[in-house]
């Protein structure tokens, strides 16, 4: 059973759906702390033909984990809305994919964490997309050990009562492979290159938030493009 982990980002980019379509189970490192200028709380989309941060405000103590940290303003949600319809309400999916993404939205407890706002767009943008893999959160595996990085990754791994890990490319520069041979565990890479699709703007710019990909391709053409290196 190949097993996936990651942060709960927020509307994360086409490579972590990539990943998620490759695992059996995939399990969110929800219980690691809150990365500054990371992608928990910020995803990249279009805006004025350039690559531009659309960020929930946060602002949690140093240490406190993902899963313990919420929104700093309210209202963030509609202003998101508002300018995912300005941006892309030109896009040729946008009468498609609009009344989706409106649902999505709406759906969300506004005091809810971070984590748990980001697992549940993840889960549902998944299952929009055709994906069938398992989900769970790390902090339903205790840590008793305070292990951390590579360890407990491994430890997440067997918990989950997996067999592979699997891991994007960029984890091959830090990762162990004798820790997870040590464990019985097989060290798996994702593949996946970002492919050009037809955006709102001339030039394409890779990497951004899988709502471009749907707002310009639709649900069945994005969950297409996934699959274009396989």
């Amino acid at each position: 059973m190949l097993v996936a982990i990651h942060q709960p980002n927020y509307l994360p980019w086409l490579g972590y759906f990539y990943k998620i379509s490759k695992a059996d189970f995939f399990v969110f490192l929800d219980d690691t702390q809150f990365p500054k200028q990371g992608y928990v709380n910020r995803v990249q989309i279009q805006d004025n033909g350039q690559p531009a941060w659309l960020t929930i405000p946060a602002r949690p103590s140093l240490g406190t984990p993902i899963s313990e940290t919420h929104a700093a303003q309210e209202g963030w949600s509609g202003r998101h809305l508002s300018r995912l319809r300005n941006t892309y309400r030109r896009a040729a999916a946008f009468r498609e994919v609009w009344p989706i993404v409106e649902k999505l939205y709406s759906a969300l407890d506004p005091d809810a964490t971070l984590a748990a706002i980001n697992s549940q767009l993840v889960m549902e943008t998944s299952g929009l997309l055709g994906l069938t893999c398992r989900f769970a959160f790390a902090s339903a595996h205790p840590n008793s050990a305070g292990l951390s990085g590579g360890d407990r990754l491994v430890d997440i791994v067997t918990q989950a009562g997996g067999t592979a890990y699997l891991s994007g490319r960029g984890g091959a520069k830090y990762q162990d492979p004798a820790a997870f041979e040590a464990a019985g565990l097989d060290l798996v890479y994702t593949t996946f290159q970002p492919s050009p699709y037809p955006q709102v703007s001339e030039e394409f710019a890779p990497g951004l938030s899988v709502l471009d990909a749907v707002f310009n391709l639709g649900f069945e053409a994005t969950a297409a493009h996934l699959f274009v290196d396989d």
